[in-house]
């Protein structure tokens, strides 16, 4: 007992000496002389240890167990030797918060299992092993929340991770309460495990931990002991390599090789425990109620049962009494597609009838084909096409095997083992069958799931709603917490591929091992699932038959065609117009597409061909918005978590186009786990009008890349365009960003989600602002408003700002004038300009530079010296010649004047009378009046100067006989 024995390091040879090691140095004396050891490579078989005095492989005892060249960790009640739990910092928020840090976060060890953080702290779970020869590690997991990354990888002592394919390092996600067991391949040599966490994000959900058991590591050099089976298990043969679990109502202690009965009396014990427990009174918790199948007098009842295993005592006092039965009562009708032929069981409807659960099936009459899908109303017997279970966090299922019961007009969720657990309820879909007029339609619906529930929790209770496409993974499309009200819920399946609905309801996420909150349950009222391939008929609707005139059976219409119920005809959509696919058939199964969109070929959805027009008075203005790319891009942030965590909301629109340019968001959490050949367009991919994703950067958590998670479907449908501010009952809200003081009207987009969530009943909305800023780029820049960071307030309503020269009108020629040069060398120019500032893009382009022909200044500068010129010469002439004459005429007049002097000296008033015998006729003087000239004008003026006033008469003679006065 002084010294115990090891091997040394092994040499270049492979081989190693075995020694005598004191438990306390110099504590003896006379130890043992090292020998030559065993190989480096031996090991000894599963249920053998290495027994180091005779170096032999040696049987475990019973109570113990061996897995020979490996070392398994099956308990957990403290954190086994050599694992460490190590909590990465994060970025440093900017609100400095030194309190929230990740120091309290770690794995913690809950008995049966290790439990990750519940935050998104990214914590990693350490060991490290030291392998002679390749070997492997297998463990067991519950990964059920993909808000949480998962994920585990090796590296080497040179801290050099090794080579791993993405689905061994990415976990995949696990129902909720099943166990899933990964094995991954080790390389001789030292192996540094890691199983690290991190949560995604975000919000005020909690996130559902992961839980991690049974590590088993093979490759080891050598077991020098077997390893004593925990509390609750036994082995009872020697050489055993693993341990079994006690049986019900039996317990054993650490190291056990049998389990020891409890006093049933008055003691129960659970599946391997390690104690008995006292047996408490019987309460209402204790017992739950169903009611009978339909006995063949068509009568069923109430009755109470206890809840299995029975754990109380009744008959002791204080003890509730188990309820007597009730009154045995008609039983509830057949579901719909299923009828009751006299006995007590309801038969699915052959095909080509149908019936509403009332009466017999009947026949579909002509021009009709049947409905295929389950309704479920009535509850009387689990349907044949559904499973219910229970799982439990530390044992692969719950003791009670009853998740959910039937409850007449209802089932509801059971009581389980304990409140912690996971009651299931599932049905699978084979596949789905259109309506013959409706096969030929691609990219339909093509099935729906509808149903209605409620709740009543007291706990911190939550009911999921998964789905699990062609058996890949399962994902949750929707979940509730606490309280909720009847309501219902639906969800359309867009692809034909097998599918398993599932829903799965927990009473409280914290762990448990009672029953407190048994009263809290989730209540289904019916299940609906439409266009089923193994479906019953409930009714008939109306189909297309042949254009030949014998034709009886139905044919499918072709794509974007409804069925005229006049004609029994497919008829084509009118244009733009979409069809609905699941609306009663009919004209009014085309729904119009809004302003300014138009619908594709097949009418399936309705979009915008980047077009739009606006009349503003008199203006007329028109929009190409096709610059800016069919899919803008933003990513909003960064953003802080209350731990620090650093995050991006990334959204992406789809402003043009149809089917092929919708937004793409993916998530690459759930994808990394999945093979390439099985990714695809998965439920992790989501494609519509407007997504949203959550970006993390790879730096700060400790993960090699980007992790993009949460992809949600924010719009679906495509309303319309235009400038008013409200569309569909959406109310665009232009006072959420910085007024424009431009003279062009924003453009607004709307969008709408048909899928209602359980925030946004009515589903959600967004609007997208499109707004003329000369001063931005062509693909411009989508912005958010800044009171609403994450691009909604409400969580359902969602608004962006894309400001772009892009959305500004198409040109015309209003958006221009014209700028005449000078003339130069008999030339002039004639040059255009864009009116500022320029709102405007595209369209019309600026007409080229014009060169025309002129006359110059210089030539009419010469034009006006010439005629002047010529005027002064022609004034000059004329002066010279009036003067002239003025100056004969006054010669003439003087030289009369003097002539009658000589005839008459001594003038008298007869001087000059007409003599006796004279010609009157040639003798009379005449007085003639004439219009002064411009030049006597001057003159007179002249006179009147010199203070002369006067008149001038011309006297003629004899001769001339004419007198002018002037």
């Amino acid at each position: 007992m002084d010294y115990y024995y090891e091997y040394t390091e092994c040499d270049s040879a492979g081989s190693r000496w075995r020694v005598a090691i004191p438990q306390s140095p110099g504590a003896c004396t006379g130890l043992p002389e090292p020998v030559r050891g065993t190989e480096c490579t031996f090991s000894c078989k599963a249920g053998e240890f290495l027994e180091m005095s005779a170096q032999e492989c040696t049987q475990c005892a019973a109570g113990s167990y061996s897995l020979g060249s490996g070392v398994s960790f099956d308990q957990w009640d403290s954190m086994p030797a050599g694992f460490s739990s190590v909590a990465t910092p994060l970025e440093t928020s900017p609100r400095g918060d030194d309190g929230l840090t990740c120091n309290s976060s770690s794995w913690v060890p809950q008995g049966n299992y290790l439990e990750s953080n519940r935050d998104e702290c990214t914590v990693s779970l350490i060991y490290a092993v030291h392998l002679k020869k390749q070997g492997s590690v297998m463990f067991e997991y519950q990964y059920p929340d993909h808000n949480l990354l998962f994920e585990f990888f090796i590296q080497n002592d040179q801290c050099q991770e090794m080579d791993q394919s993405s689905d061994k390092k990415w976990l995949k996600l696990t129902n909720h309460g099943e166990w899933a067991t990964h094995t991954v391949n080790l390389k001789s040599g030292n192996n540094i495990l890691y199983w690290r966490t991190g949560g995604v994000l975000m919000g005020t959900k909690v996130v559902k931990p992961v839980f991690l058991k049974n590590i088993h590591i093979e490759g080891v050099a050598y077991t020098s002991e077997c390893f004593p089976c925990k509390a609750g298990t036994f082995s009872h043969a020697p050489g055993s390599s693993a341990c079994e679990a006690c049986p019900r109502d039996t317990f054993s202690g650490h190291g056990a090789s049998s389990c020891t009965p409890c006093n049933t009396t008055t003691h129960y014990a659970a599946e391997g425990s390690a104690e008995c427990r006292p047996r408490p009174p019987c309460s209402k918790k204790d017992y739950s109620q169903l009611h009978t199948a339909c006995g063949q007098d068509g009568k069923t009842q109430v009755t109470y049962k206890w809840i299995e295993p029975k754990i109380c005592l009744d008959g002791v006092p204080g003890a509730e009494p188990l309820p007597p039965s009730g009154e045995r009562e008609p039983c509830p009708p057949c579901n719909p597609g299923f009828y009751n032929n006299d006995t007590a069981t309801c038969s699915p409807c052959p095909p080509g009838t149908y019936s509403d659960g009332m009466k017999s099936c009947k026949p579909c009459p002509a021009g009709t084909e049947p409905t295929l899908g389950y309704e479920y109303k009535w509850w009387n017997v689990l349907p044949a096409n559904m499973k219910t279970s229970c799982f439990n966090v530390g044992n692969t299922k719950c003791d009670s095997m009853n998740g959910w019961e039937v409850a007449g007009d209802h089932i509801q969720s059971g009581a389980g083992s304990s409140d912690n657990d996971y009651l299931i309820l599932n049905i699978h879909v084979p596949g789905f069958k259109l309506p013959t007029s409706m096969s030929s339609q691609s990219g339909a619906e093509f099935g729906r799931i509808t149903f209605e529930f409620e709740t009543v929790c007291s706990a911190d209770c939550e009911l999921y709603f998964m789905m699990d496409v062609n058996r890949k993974s399962t994902t949750v499309v929707e979940s509730w917490e606490r309280s909720k009200p009847r309501q219902s819920y639906s969800h359309a399946m867009t692809k034909n591929a097998s599918v398993s609905y599932t829903w799965a309801f927990q009473r409280t996420n914290q762990p448990s091992d009672s029953r407190q909150w048994v009263n809290d349950m989730a209540r289904i009222f019916s299940i609906t699932v439409s266009n089923a391939v193994d479906g019953v008929s409930s009714s008939c609707r109306a189909c297309a038959l042949s254009t030949q005139p014998t034709g009886s059976a139905c044919v499918p219409c072709p794509a974007g065609h409804y069925i005229d119920s006049l004609s029994s005809q497919c008829t084509e959509c009118p244009p733009d117009t979409r069809l609905v696919s699941h609306a009663t058939p009919g004209p009014d199964a085309c729904k119009p597409c809004g302003p300014a969109s138009k619908s594709d070929k097949e009418h399936r959805l309705c979009y915008s061909d980047c077009r739009f027009t606006h009349t503003e008075g008199n203006v007329t203005r028109t929009f190409d918005f096709a610059a800016l790319g069919p899919v803008g891009s933003l990513m909003y942030g960064p953003s802080f978590t209350s731990k620090g965590t650093k995050y991006f909301h990334q959204f992406n629109i789809s402003l043009c186009g149809g089917q092929d340019h919708m937004a793409v968001c993916s998530d690459n959490v759930t994808d990394l786990s999945v093979s390439d050949s099985q990714r695809g367009e998965g439920a992790s991919a989501v494609k519509t009008f407007i997504c949203q994703s959550t970006i993390i950067p790879a730096s700060g958590r400790s993960f090699h890349t980007a992790l993009s998670s949460q992809s949600i479907n924010l719009a679906d449908t495509f309303l319309g365009v235009t400038v008013e501010n409200n569309l569909g009952g959406i109310q665009a809200k232009p006072e959420y960003y910085p007024e424009s003081s431009k003279k062009v009207a924003d453009v607004n987009f709307y969008y709408r989600s048909l899928e209602p969530t359980s925030s946004c009943e009515s589903g959600r909305s967004a609007v997208v602002t499109l707004r003329c800023n000369p001063a931005r780029s062509i693909k411009g820049d989508l912005s958010v408003p800044s009171r609403c960071p994450a691009g909604t307030c409400d969580g359902c309503t969602f608004f962006f700002l894309w400001e772009s020269s892009g959305a500004c009108p198409t040109c015309t020629e209003r958006d221009y004038h014209q700028i005449e040069g000078a003339c130069k060398g008999g030339h002039q120019d004639m040059l255009y300009v864009w009116s500022e500032p320029k709102l405007c893009v595209g369209g019309v382009a600026l007409p080229e530079k014009k060169t025309l022909p002129c006359e110059g200044v210089e030539f009419w500068v010469r034009l006006g010296a010439g005629l002047g010129a010529f005027a002064a010469v022609l004034l000059v002439s004329l002066t010279c010649y009036f003067w002239k004459k003025n100056k004969r005429l006054e010669y003439k007049y003087s030289r009369l004047v003097m002539s009658a002097n000589k005839e008459c000296e001594m003038p008298g008033a007869d001087s000059c009378a007409v003599m006796e015998g004279e010609n009157e006729g040639d003798m009379e003087d005449e007085v003639v009046y004439t219009k002064p000239s411009l030049l006597g004008k001057l003159k007179a003026i002249a006179s009147k100067g010199n203070g002369e006033s006067f008149e001038h008469v011309q006297l003629n003679s004899s001769h001339s006989k004419t007198l002018v006065w002037s």
